[in-house]
């Protein structure tokens, strides 16, 4: 079983090869910020799109958890999101789900660019911690490393789909100083989304801050709100 299981992996590997694109190869090592001092530095792109990565992904959802960790410690881009996308479906259909949880906070640093983080941390560290302990989310706001602060703040994304605020806006106030534009979309992102639940808390928050607030992560909060409100905001007369 195990030599079958392994096959399969290098025949997931050529599969996602094979439909290497260079010209979107070099698009996504642009627009994914690969190069020397970027937050991906060093990233490598097959160039393909996520229909076709998901389509070849679903052939191969019986791989171990060992070989799925290959996969995440590979430099290829593509590997590491598939493994993302199966993981994804192990946590939602089988039992062993706190394994699984474990296994993805101790891989931050793979999970290491925007579009990893927002497709596996609401489903996995949010879903496991929707009603457990969540210092662990603290831990990672708190910390100087861009991953895990993105996976702490998108994390909260179930917790509001669930009607749970408190955490996003305690771990909005720890990032409301970070330096870094992926941190500001994020929090703004999740302060948005909290916003079409209940506006008024967002206003509460909105209103204490605004006038601090990086303007990306504004300019995301606000989003939604009627033009005349949404300029009061930017202009800060918001009262």
């Amino acid at each position: 079983m195990e030599i079958s299981i392994h096959i399969m992996l290098n025949k997931l590997k050529k599969e996602l090869k094979t439909l290497t694109n260079p010209k979107k190869q070099e698009i996504h090592q642009r627009f994914f910020k690969t190069g020397k001092g970027e937050y991906d530095e060093g990233d490598v792109f097959l160039g393909l799109t996520m229909p076709q990565i998901r389509k070849t992904c679903a052939k191969y959802t019986e791989l171990s958890l060992t070989d799925l960790q290959e996969l995440l410690n590979n430099k290829i881009h593509e590997y590491r999101m598939c493994a993302l996308i199966i993981l994804n479906k192990k946590f939602k259909e089988e039992d062993n789900k706190g394994k699984i949880f474990k296994m993805y906070m101790k891989n931050y640093n793979n999970i290491n660019n925007w579009d990893l983080v927002d497709l596996s941390a609401p489903n996995i560290p949010g879903t496991w911690l929707l009603n457990r302990d969540k210092k662990i989310l603290y831990d990672f706001a708190k910390s100087n490393h861009l991953w895990k602060k993105r996976i702490a703040i998108l994390s909260t994304f179930t917790f509001i789909k669930n009607n749970q605020f408190i955490d996003t806006i305690q771990i909005a106030r720890i990032l409301l100083d970070d330096k870094h534009d992926l941190i500001h979309k994020a929090v703004g992102w999740m302060l948005r989304e909290l916003g079409k639940r209940d506006q008024p808390l967002e206003e509460r928050y909105l209103k204490k801050y605004y006038n601090v607030m990086p303007r990306t992560m504004l300019r995301y909060a606000i989003e939604r709100f009627e033009e005349k409100k949404r300029q009061k905001y930017l202009k800060g007369t918001m009262k």
